[in-house]
């Protein structure tokens, strides 16, 4: 048995009040995020040590008292995690802006922004006395709120650290993270299993499985362009303004949840983690693709930005480490699509438009996007 820190989210089920609730304490949270990266930045203009998120929340507790009394209708946890997840942004961002001095850092350092709720209602973490039942969770303040799903979140055997409500498209979620023991995934005995990626298909395996595209944005994307004109006709501030742009948010989570559940399957029926020792991969081999450079394609970039690339390597990463199996990743450059993979002679001349591999020294015929899955099972064999 091993024990591992493991999240479960599942949507709420609100009354009028208990979101009014919930909104408080969102709204709460915002606010001392930016109370603190106010003060955060008079200290620093002023040559003084960066105040730590204990030392702030001191000094918000002091204000509670004269200015602020109407934090007083929320848990304290809410402005406390959030003056802590201040303190956490600003240590990565001195760690980036010592990597970016040293050459090894490239992206951007991330200096914390100021929260605005018109970019979203937000999130709140709370810590304390939580207590989870059947079908409601029971957390600091808010009491006992109703689940939409029964029977997903854990009862039994685990010890709660956090939880974390939030709000998506009108829709409220909560997550909790708790530490639980889980029994160790017995080593993976079946055959190695080669992936090829792409955009007509979003997983060609070796073993002659494909996994279509399910075109989340493309299908949607007549729709979306109707939303967005209807939001962009209304009138700056108005109810119908932010009738229609509830319409899209609604929307855009949609195409999202049908694009992650597709991978969240594909991914599991992958990796097999409920099958015999047997008949789950040894190892799964991927290409290391870089997706920043292949969106540089004007005429693809929004076919693979709907694919859904990045969250299918990590999908796959963590689920194969709780199954026993290897994760094996080729470089991008690797000539997969390119070389037979029955006598390996390399056609220089293959494009993007051939979707058949003709073999000029063997005369086999094949499908390119199995040929490079089969040449990338090959790879972690050889």
């Amino acid at each position: 048995m091993t024990l591992v820190v493991r999240g479960y989210k599942t949507e709420l089920k609100l009354n009028n009040a208990q979101r009014t609730a919930c909104l408080k304490h969102a709204g709460t949270a915002r606010w001392a995020f930016n109370w603190g990266l106010r003060r955060y930045q008079e200290e620093h203009a002023a040559g003084r040590k960066a105040p730590t998120a204990i030392s702030l929340h001191k000094e918000l507790n002091a204000l509670k008292q004269t200015e602020l009394h109407w934090m007083y209708d929320v848990s304290k946890a809410a402005p406390q995690e959030s003056l802590r997840d201040l303190e956490q942004a600003f240590k990565h961002f001195w760690r980036r802006c010592a990597r970016k001095k040293q050459g090894t850092w490239r992206g951007k350092l991330g200096y914390s922004r100021f929260k605005s709720k018109k970019h979203g209602i937000g999130s709140f973490r709370l810590t304390g006395a939580i207590h989870i039942g059947e079908d409601w969770v029971q957390l600091p303040r808010l009491g006992k709120l109703r689940l939409k799903e029964r029977g997903y979140l854990p009862t039994t055997g685990v010890h709660i650290l956090s939880a974390t409500v939030s709000e998506h498209a009108g829709r409220w979620y909560v997550s909790v993270q708790v530490e639980e023991e889980q029994p160790e995934a017995g080593i993976a005995l079946g055959e190695t299993i080669g992936i090829d990626l792409g955009i007509k298909a979003l997983a060609t395996l070796s073993d002659g499985r494909v996994f279509g595209n399910p075109r989340a944005l493309g299908s949607h994307l007549k729709q979306l362009r109707r939303c967005s004109r209807q939001h962009a006709r209304k009138q700056p501030d108005s109810k119908n303004r932010q009738k229609a742009a509830r319409k899209l948010a609604r929307l855009h989570a949609h195409i999202a949840n049908l694009r992650k559940d597709t991978v969240h399957q594909v991914t599991s029926l992958i990796v097999a983690k409920t099958k015999p020792d047997q008949q789950r991969p040894t190892c799964i081999v991927l290409e290391d693709l870089q997706v920043s450079g292949m969106l540089k394609n004007r005429k693809l970039s929004r076919a693979i930005a709907d694919m859904g690339f990045a969250e299918f390597r990590r999908q796959l990463e963590y689920k194969a480490q709780q199954a026993g199996s290897l994760v094996y990743t080729v470089s991008q450059w690797e000539p997969s699509s390119k070389t037979c993979s029955w006598c390996g002679w390399m056609d220089e001349d293959l494009t993007l438009s051939d979707r058949l591999f003709h073999c000029e020294e063997c005369g086999s015929v094949i499908d390119r996007d199995r040929n490079a899955s089969i040449n990338l099972a090959l790879k972690a064999a050889g």
